[in-house]
Formats: structure tokens, sequence, C-alpha cells
């Protein structure tokens, strides 16, 4: 199952009678566009006992394309966004039983 944010918006909106669906999405959506933002600045998000948003940049490496073995292909150095998990959330996640391989 996937949570998404229209999900969120619902669950919210029925915990917090006083908003509207409405009022609830634009409190989500500014609160992610803020995350965003500062990401995109480079700076880090910390968000206590939930996890700590942080840009990466990954080196510039030599990949292989599948369908030619033989030919190198070169993917530069880019950005990425790392999330390191809080001790809150990472003590709800190991207590998720881990699923059995599929054959």
């Amino acid at each position: 199952m996937t949570l998404t944010k229209r999900d969120l918006v619902i669950r919210i909106g029925e915990e917090t009678p006083p908003l509207t669906q409405a009022q609830v999405l634009d409190v989500i959506q500014k609160t992610l566009d803020y995350i965003a933002e500062s990401l995109s600045k480079g700076d880090k998000v910390e968000l206590r006992n939930f996890g700590v948003f942080e840009v990466k940049t990954r080196k510039a490496r030599v990949g292989r394309n599948p369908n030619a073995p033989e030919t190198d292909v070169p993917i530069p150095a880019r950005s990425v966004v790392k999330f390191k998990p809080g001790k809150e959330m990472a003590a709800y996640v190991i207590k998720i039983p881990p699923k059995s391989a599929k054959k």
C-alpha cells in the first residue's frame, strides 16, 4: 500500500475538524515546498524523531550498456537527496517482519 499526499490530507482533515481539507492541503504543500526549497539550496533538513534529508554529490563514474557491454557510458557527477531515518522511525520500521522471497 502507498500513502499519498491525498491520503494525508484526508486523514489529517478528519482528525482536525475545524480545518477544511483545502486548508490541510495548503499546509502540507507549503511544508513540502519549504523542504524542497531548503534542499535545493544545499541545506540539511532535520525533522526530529522523523529523519534527516541531506543533499550529497555522487561521483562521476563509467556505466555499461547492457545491450552493448563493450560500450562505456560516462555518467556525470550529480546531486542526490539522501534520507537517514530518526531513532523513532527506525524503531517502528525494525518491527516490520521481512517479506519472504518470491519465487
